[in-house]
Formats: structure tokens, sequence, C-alpha cells
């Protein structure tokens, strides 16, 4: 969700990583619900330097199998499960991250190209 502590600081990390990701020729791109007004604002107030792609209908989320049923103070509802994937250069996924814990987080994806290009 749009400017919220995990997914700011999750963004910011991928934004001041950018030039990494570049060397392996890797594209960042943010995912979400949220509408372009709200990705905007978010993009803006943040600086971030990467794509956020509208998902208002979780079409891409289901597809990937991150959009899950949630369990919070007990109240199930649908929503978004943190995730990474990175997409080889044959477009296949390469890797999965799932419920991602955002500390370090960008890190692993860095190490996961580096590996990736050594193929």
């Amino acid at each position: 969700k749009d400017d919220t502590p995990g997914c700011t600081r999750e963004a910011c990390a991928f934004r001041d990583g950018q030039s990494q990701f570049a060397e392996f020729g890797a594209k960042v791109l943010g995912v979400s619900p949220d509408d372009t007004a709200s990705h905007a604002k978010f993009r803006d107030k943040f600086q971030l330097n990467f794509p956020l792609l509208c998902d208002t209908d979780h079409k891409v989320a289901e597809k990937y199998g991150a959009w899950r049923e949630k369990n919070m103070y007990g109240k199930k509802s649908m929503g978004i499960q943190r995730s990474t994937f990175l997409i080889g250069p044959d477009g296949k996924v390469a890797k999965v991250w799932k419920r991602v814990q955002v500390e370090g987080h960008d890190q692993q994806v860095l190490a996961a190209l580096k590996e990736l290009a050594a193929t």
C-alpha cells in the first residue's frame, strides 16, 4: 500500500539501489492495487525512480499468487502478500520471494541478480 511504513522502506531501498540493479540490466517495477493518483503522489513524495503499476482489480497479484487470505486480529480478509518476482532474460520467473521482510531485501535481490548473471 502506497505510503505505508513497510512499502515506503522497501520502495526507497530499491530507489537507492537502482544503479546497482541497472548494472545487471534489471528493471524495477512496483505493483499494487493502489490507483494512479495514489501512485503518483507516492512516487513524487519519495522521488521513486522506477514505475509503479496499478493492479486495482488484483488480477496480476492473483496470477502470481500474491493475492492471499490474511488474518489480522482474528479477522480474515483478502489482500496482498508482500512478494518479489525476479524475471529472467528469457521472460520466465527465475526466483520468488514470498512474505518479504523489508530490511535487507534489496540486497537479497541484488545477490540473486549476481547469481543469475553468473549462470
